[in-house]
């Protein structure tokens, strides 16, 4: 089996959960204040990536941090050109630890506009899914926010998604189509009928051999997702946290079937960069057993 078919049987089948370490520069200083370390402890936009990318470094290159539990991984694009423990990030996920490589490649989100963010123009796209291709990376993630239940704005974030999705699939990469639901978007059911509504119209659309991952938000009905997650075109249907605190997090994906986890937030909770090493592992270790379980359940 060639190391492609190899990556999708582990997407499609594996048991386990997606690591999303694809912080932005948006959201990186809060991802290290989590981490303990404040915004005054860096000085320049360079040294706030060094930082956050020996974070993640600490993370993958733990013992815990292995395929046995972790089908795959999101990164960031500089993560994506760096490297972890002397290997490019992708190689080093996929040849030491058996975990797929995925790249984050939206530029952020637009602003607000009919109850939704839909992504930022990305006019050098298909040249960064031509680096990543090379770099052995499988597929990519991309995100927009749904913040109301606005039916002409959920169908418009739902479209720019695909249309993204077909440059991605055209390319050779699997794409992650990640339109999430605010969990503090009022009427989140009604949203997340409308963006199951729209989701299956442009799944219609997709050729029989195109394939896609979906990114969603924990739903409030349990097993919501369910059915859409056996569409011949879908990969894998994963959850993001979205704010939920691990445990909440977890409970919720334990009661949804067809749905794995996709945390970010809720993985690296209670990680600091003042542990030992030795504590360090233990509590990633405890938080990747407990996704583990709520995932495949």
């Amino acid at each position: 089996m060639t190391s492609e078919n190899l990556k999708i049987a582990k997407i499609k089948t594996g048991l386990g959960f997606i690591a999303a370490l694809d912080q932005s520069g948006g959201s990186t200083p809060k991802a290290l204040m989590n981490y303990g370390i404040k915004e005054n402890e860096w000085s320049s936009e360079e040294e706030m990536f060094e930082l956050v990318h020996k974070m993640r470094e600490r993370i993958v290159s733990d013992s815990n941090f292995t395929g046995k539990q972790i089908i795959g991984a999101i990164l960031f694009e500089r993560t994506m050109n760096s490297q972890f423990c002397g290997l490019d990030c992708a190689k080093y996920l996929w040849e030491k630890k058996e975990i797929v490589p995925f790249l984050k490649i939206d530029k952020g989100l637009a602003d607000e506009e009919e109850g939704v963010q839909l992504m930022q123009p990305n006019p050098n796209l298909i040249k960064i899914l031509k680096i990543a291709k090379n770099k052995e990376i499988f597929g990519t993630k991309m995100r927009s926010v749904i913040k109301s239940s606005n039916h002409s704005g959920i169908k418009k974030v739902v479209k720019q998604q695909f249309e993204t999705a077909k440059v991605i699939i055209n390319e050779g990469l699997v794409p992650i189509i990640e339109p999430e639901i605010d969990i503090n978007c009022p009427a989140k059911l009604e949203a997340e009928n409308m963006l199951l509504e729209n989701l299956h119209k442009e799944l219609d659309k997709l050729n029989i051999n195109d394939r896609i991952m979906l990114k969603l938000t924990l739903p409030d009905k349990e097993n919501f997702y369910q059915d859409i997650s056996k569409q011949d075109n879908i990969l894998r249907v994963v959850a993001l946290s979205g704010g939920y605190p691990q445990e909440l997090a977890n409970k919720k994906l334990h009661n949804n079937l067809g749905v794995i986890a996709s945390f970010s937030r809720a993985l690296t909770e209670g990680l600091s960069a003042g542990m030992t090493d030795q504590m360090f592992s233990e509590r990633l270790g405890l938080a990747i057993n407990k996704i583990y379980t709520a995932s495949i359940t």
